[in-house]
């Protein structure tokens, strides 16, 4: 028998593993919708919530404040069963994410599924001497800019999903599971192989690309449109993998078969 071969699934955030976008709910939910308007069209959007961030603290909100807001984002339970029961199988599951370390780090805590992923892949956030909430773009867009046409300037998701592939990741055993929505999600899967996996969000920005030519994406396309139907789509995925590595089967240690979760 040859050597086990190693699931990766990688989840984009915003509207993909949460079903609204973080930013906004908390543009929204903290009333900065009208400045966040009016500064919209005159800055990069990482440096546009920064600049939220720097609003709250002159109002006296602290960041635990900015935490209690995120806690309030809701979490479809298909999806949240669906990540614990792939993560207890012994997948790898890797965050990769336009939003930021503290709102996702915050949301996932809330829902008890931080541990389950080995990886988050987003702009840095910090809380500094002050007690401000600082967002910093994950490129740095002015001493090395990635120079990807295809992304926006503070993060090129091409590159990261090029070192997963760089790594022993990128091992012919491997299999990589994308899910995603944004146009932000089109580069990482022109890197995708013929064995891996898509999973676009049907009817946003991303499946929109793919479907423009769709000769452009080697992996297997498998679409979505809500909580139930991705935690469906993915568990399906994944029992067809297994079925088709028979002579290579994955790395699975935990006694339940997929098939045992609830949809």
């Amino acid at each position: 028998m040859g050597k086990a071969a190693v699931l990766v699934v990688v989840f984009d955030f915003d509207r993909t593993l949460i079903d609204c976008d973080s930013d906004n709910w908390v543009v929204t939910e903290m009333g900065l919708t009208q400045l966040f308007r009016q500064l919209y069209p005159t800055m990069p959007w990482t440096s546009l919530m920064n600049r939220m961030m720097r609003e709250l603290h002159s109002q006296g909100k602290s960041v635990e404040d900015i935490a209690e807001c995120l806690k309030r984002v809701p979490l479809h339970p298909q999806v949240i069963s669906s990540i614990r029961a792939v993560h207890s199988h012994g997948c790898q599951l890797k965050i990769v994410s336009d939003a930021n370390r503290f709102f996702i780090e915050t949301i996932l805590k809330q829902h008890g599924l931080l541990h389950c992923f080995s990886e988050i892949i987003t702009n840095p956030a910090f809380e500094d001497e002050e007690g401000r909430l600082r967002i910093v773009p994950f490129h740095d867009t002015v001493c090395s800019p990635h120079g990807c046409s295809l992304c926006p300037p503070n993060m090129c998701k091409g590159i990261v999903l090029d070192r997963f592939l760089a790594s022993e990741l990128g091992d012919e055993n491997t299999r990589f599971i994308y899910l995603g929505d944004g146009k932000g999600d089109y580069c990482p899967c022109l890197k995708l192989r013929t064995q891996d996996f898509l999973m676009p969000r049907k009817g946003f920005p991303l499946w929109e690309k793919i479907w423009s030519n769709r000769n452009l994406v080697k992996a297997q396309v498998h679409e979505w449109s809500n909580g139930d139907d991705l935690a469906r789509t993915l568990i399906d995925l994944l029992d067809r993998i297994l079925k088709n590595l028979d002579a290579c089967p994955l790395d699975f240690t935990h006694e339940a078969p997929l098939r045992s979760i609830p949809l």
